[in-house]
C-alpha cells in the first residue's frame, strides 16, 4: 500500500485533500484509483528490489496494459522475475569468473603488497568461496585490509569456514564477522546508519554530527571531534561497510549503505535496542525505546501513546505529516531532533528542549526566539529547498556551545561573535562582516556566503585566523569586492569563488591547496599568479576567463595533480613549461571548442 500512495503522490502531487482521500482508501481503491491515472497516458515505471510475487501481483493491477507503458522490475528473485510477465524479458545478472572475483579483491584491498604467497593462498580460498557475490568480496577484503599477518588471516578463514554451507560462505556470515570485528564505539556508528531509510543517500556532514550529538564521539586529546568522527567514518568505508556515493575535494560527502548491511544494521540495532523504527502496523513502540524514526504514515504516529518513552532521538523521514510539536512534551529529554519534513511552525515551546544538541529542520521561513534558551545546542542545520531564507532572532547569538550553523539568513547577527564555539558558519546571505569583526570566532573553519554584492564588506574575514575553508558566492551576475584579504586567511586551504571578479589578488596564502573559479569572466591570464602557489593540489577554472591564451612557466604548478578547465570559450592557446606541472595526473577539459590542442605532454594525462 505505501509504495501504491507513493506511485500516486509522485504522479497526483501532495495537495492536503489528496493525502486525505488516499488515507481513506483500501489496497483495491488505491490500485483502481492509479489505473485511471495511468490510463490513455505513456508512462514508464521503475520498480527496485521486489521480493515477494504477491507484491508484484498487486502493483500488476494497478497499471493498465494498452502497448503504450513500460514496467522494469528489479529483484534478487527468480521466481518474482518470471511470473512478473509472461511476455517479459529476464535479465539474469552473472556471478563474478575466479579471475574477476580476485581481481575485485586485490583492487580492494588496501596494501596488496603485504600480501605474502601463503596469505594468497588463503585470500584465494576465502574468495573461491564467495561464489562471485560483488557484496561478499569487497567486505571480505575490507576485513581482511585490518588484519595483519598470515595467523589473523587464518582466524578469519576459520570462523568463516565454520559455518560453510555446501563448500560456499554464505554471505550473512561475512557480513557478520566484518561487523564483529569492529570496535565498540565503531558498531555504534555503523548501526546508525540503520535509521535512515532504505537506499538513502546520507550526507557525511549530517551523519558525523548526529554521531557527535548522540554521544558516539569522544574527544581525542586535542583532537577535534569532527575529525575524530570523520576518521571513523573513513574506517568504515575502508571496511566497505559503507559506500562513498560522491567525493568533493578529496572528502567523502555523501554516503550510503547496501540493503543488505542496512538489513544487519536494524537487525544488531534491534538486538541491542539502539534504535527503534516505527511501523503503522505496530500496536506499540518498545518501552525501552531512546531513539525512534518516522520512515512513512506518519500521520499515524500522532495517535500513539509516547508518553512512558524516555526518548532521547526522534526523526522523521515522512514528508507529509504535520503537526509534528503536539507532543513537545515527550520531546523534552531529546538529544537529537530530526525533520526532514516539509515546513510548517516551529513554536516558541521549542526552547523548552534544553537538552537538545542536533536540530535538523527543512522548508522554515522563522525561528523564534525561544532558540536561544538551547544552550546544548551543537548542530543547527535548515535547508530550503526554494532558495528562500530564515530569520534568526537575535538570541541566536546565545547559543554559546554551537558548532555548526547552517541556516540561510538575510539579516545580520549583530552578536555573532559570541557563538566562539563555531566550527562551521554556512548560509550567510547578508553583509554580515560589515559592522562585525568576528575576531572571537577562533574555532570557525568552514565559512560560506552567498548573495554577496560589490557594496560587500569582506575584509574582516581576514580576522579569522583557523579557516581552512571559504566559500564565496555573489548574486545572479554580480561581481565581487576586492579580495585582498584573503592573502591574510593563513591556515586557508579550500577557497571556492563564484561569480565576477574584475581583477585577481597577486597573493594568495601559500597554505591553499584546493581552488575553484566559477564564473569569475577574468580578463588576465591567470595562470601567473595561481601557477606560483607552492601546496596547489586540485584547480577548476569554469567560465573563470576570457582571454584566448593561458601561460604555465617553468617550474609553476608544482604540486597541482588535477587540473579542470571547462567553459573558456575564447581560449585558443595553452602554452605548458617543460617543468610545469610535473605531478599532474588527471584533467578535464570541456567547452573550450576554440582549444587547437593540448600541450604534447598532457596528452597522456588521464582525462576525467
Amino acid at each position: 500500500m505505501d509504495l501504491l500512495k507513493t506511485i500516486i503522490k509522485s504522479i497526483q502531487g501532495c495537495a492536503k485533500e489528496t493525502l486525505d482521500l488516499l488515507e481513506k482508501m483500501a489496497e483495491r481503491d488505491l490500485e483502481n484509483h492509479l489505473r485511471k491515472l495511468l490510463t490513455e497516458h505513456k508512462y514508464l515505471v521503475v520498480i527496485d528490489d521486489v521480493w515477494q510475487r504477491e507484491a508484484w501481483k498487486s502493483l500488476k493491477r494497478a497499471f493498465p496494459d494498452s502497448n503504450n507503458g513500460s514496467r522494469v522490475i528489479t529483484t534478487r528473485k527468480v521466481d518474482v522475475a518470471e511470473r512478473a510477465d509472461n511476455r517479459g524479458f529476464v535479465h539474469e545478472l552473472r556471478f563474478l569468473s575466479q579471475e574477476e572475483s580476485w581481481d575485485l579483491f586485490c583492487r580492494e584491498l588496501l596494501d596488496v603488497r603485504a600480501m605474502i604467497p601463503a596469505m594468497e593462498s588463503l585470500a584465494k580460498d576465502m574468495v573461491g568461496k564467495c561464489r562471485g557475490l560483488p557484496l561478499a568480496i569487497v567486505v571480505l577484503s575490507g576485513l581482511l585490509s585490518h588484519k595483519r599477518g598470515l595467523d589473523k588471516w587464518q582466524k578469519v578463514k576459520d570462523c568463516l569456514w565454520k559455518d560453510i554451507e555446501e563448500d560456499s560462505i554464505e554471505i550473512s556470515c561475512i557480513l557478520s564477522l566484518s561487523f564483529n570485528d569492529l570496535s565498540a564505539a565503531l558498531k555504534q556508528c555503523f548501526l546508525y546508519f540503520g535509521i535512515f531509510p532504505e537506499d538513502q543517500v546520507v550526507e557525511a556532514n549530517i551523519i558525523i554530527r548526529l554521531w557527535m550529538a548522540e554521544g558516539f564521539i569522544i574527544p581525542r586529546g586535542e583532537e577535534r571531534m569532527e575529525d575524530v568522527a570523520e576518521g571513523f567514518l573513513n574506517e568504515l568505508i575502508r571496511r566497505s561497510l559503507v559506500q562513498v556515493a560522491k567525493t568533493f575535494w578529496e572528502k567523502v560527502t555523501k554516503c550510503s549503505v547496501h540493503d543488505l548491511l542496512h538489513d544487519l544494521a536494524i537487525q544488531k540495532a534491534s538486538d541491542t535496542n539502539l534504535f527503534d523504527i516505527y511501523h503503522p502496523r505496530k500496536h506499540s513502540i518498545s518501552s525501552s525505546c531512546t531513539r525512534l524514526a518516522i520512515l512513512s504514515q506518519g500521520e499515524r504516529y500522532r495517535s500513539l501513546d509516547l508518553s512512558n518513552l524516555k526518548l532521547r532521538s526522534i526523526m522523521f523521514f515522512d514528508p507529509y505529516i504535520y503537526n509534528v510539536f503536539q507532543h513537545i512534551d515527550v520531546f523534552r529529554h531529546l538529544y537529537v531532533l530530526y525533520l526532514d519534513i516539509k515546513g510548517g511552525v516551529i513554536p516558541d515551546a521549542i526552547g523548552s528542549l534544553y537538552h537538545l544538541k542536533l536540530l535538523k529542520l527543512r522548508g522554515i521561513h522563522k525561528l523564534p526566539s525561544s532558540i536561544g534558551n538551547l544552550k546544548d545546542l551543537q548542530t543547527l542545520v535548515v535547508v530550503n529547498e526554494d532558495g528562500s531564507f530564515c530569520q534568526l532572532p537575535r538570541e541566536t547569538a546565545d547559543l554559546i556551545n554551537l558548532r555548526h550553523l547552517v541556516v540561510p539568513y538575510s539579516k545580520p547577527l549583530k552578536r555573532i561573535s559570541q557563538i566562539t564555539s563555531l566550527q562551521v558558519l554556512d548560509g550567510i546571505g547578508c553583509d554580515q562582516w560589515k559592522d562585525v569583526d568576528p575576531v572571537d570566532l577562533v574555532n570557525l573553519r568552514e565559512l560560506g556566503m552567498d548573495n554577496i554584492s560589490k557594496s560587500y564588506s569582506l575584509n574582516n574575514i581576514s580576522s579569522l585566523k583557523n579557516l581552512s575553508t571559504l566559500r564565496l558566492f555573489c548574486k545572479y551576475d554580480g561581481s565581487f569586492p576586492s579580495l585582498e584579504f584573503v592573502n591574510c586567511c593563513e591556515k586557508l586551504q579550500k577557497l571556492f569563488l563564484y561569480g565576477r571578479i574584475e581583477k585577481l589578488p597577486h597573493l594568495f596564502p601559500n597554505s591553499i591547496t584546493m581552488m575553484i573559479l566559477l564564473k569569475s569572466k577574468l580578463m588576465e591570464d591567470p595562470m601567473p599568479i595561481l601557477g606560483m602557489l607552492p601546496n596547489l593540489r586540485n584547480l577548476g577554472l569554469l567560465y573563470a576567463y576570457e582571454g584566448k591564451e593561458i601561460m604555465c612557466s617553468d617550474n609553476s604548478f608544482s604540486q597541482l595533480q588535477l587540473l579542470t578547465l571547462n567553459d573558456l570559450y575564447n581560449l585558443e592557446r595553452w602554452h605548458l613549461g617543460t617543468s610545469a606541472m610535473p605531478l599532474i595526473k588527471r584533467l578535464h577539459i570541456d567547452s573550450c571548442g576554440k582549444l587547437k590542442e593540448i600541450p604534447e605532454r598532457m596528452k597522456d594525462v588521464k582525462r576525467i
